[in-house]
């Protein structure tokens, strides 16, 4: 089976910062040239340390998050303590190399805290793992990357580059037809998994 030349659609952006992992994207699903939905959700809570954001896709990006909040569960509920980023990143690429001939429609990133601190992921759909501090997938991405390489240090907080992720979701709707609604952020802290309100979300901006 041929694999697709480009996943299409989205702007997904992630950055490890001093404190935490932050997350930003849009929240528009295309199918072609209709916007299929306007409320897509491409940020995913996987455990209070850990989240993913997804591009390509929508029932193979959702298939994968369930699969892996299930793993995440039984591997706590069998060691005993959390399952760290890097397993979970592992997990997954092992998951879409094993499907690569008839791939998951996918990239991912993975992020969050551990015991070892902040931590992020790129996964692609052939099951490639590269780890990163700062990545964007998506048809937006090399809009996004204008910002974040411009505008991103190595060491900021989590306060500091929220709005410098905003603004790079922001930027790619204005370039990117596949890209656009609104935008999502959270943060992955020593605190837990947490998602901004949109009022919250509309002072970054």
């Amino acid at each position: 089976m041929k694999k697709p030349e480009k996943l299409e659609g989205t702007t997904t952006v992630g950055v490890v910062c001093a404190d935490g992992v932050v997350f930003a994207s849009d929240s528009r699903a295309v199918a072609g040239y209709l916007v299929a939905s306007k409320e897509a959700r491409k940020i995913y809570k996987i455990t209070n340390q850990i989240a993913f954001t997804t591009a390509g896709g929508v029932a193979d990006a959702q298939n994968l998050v369930d699969m892996l909040k299930a793993e995440a569960g039984y591997y706590s509920m069998h060691e005993g303590e959390p399952m760290g980023v890097v397993s979970c990143a592992r997990l997954v690429a092992n998951i879409m190399n094993y499907y690569s001939w008839y791939p998951y429609i996918a990239n991912l990133l993975v992020g969050g805290v551990d015991a070892k601190g902040p931590d992020l992921y790129f996964v692609d759909m052939d099951g490639g793992a590269t780890k990163e501090e700062m990545t964007a997938t998506g048809s937006g991405s090399p809009v996004a990357y204008g910002v974040l390489e411009n505008d991103f240090r190595s060491g900021m907080s989590t306060k500091e580059a929220l709005p410098i992720l905003v603004k790079a979701v922001r930027t790619a709707m204005k370039r990117d037809i596949a890209t656009g609604n609104e935008v999502r952020a959270a943060e992955i802290t020593k605190k837990g998994y947490r998602e901004l309100s949109p009022e919250e979300i509309k002072k970054l901006a």
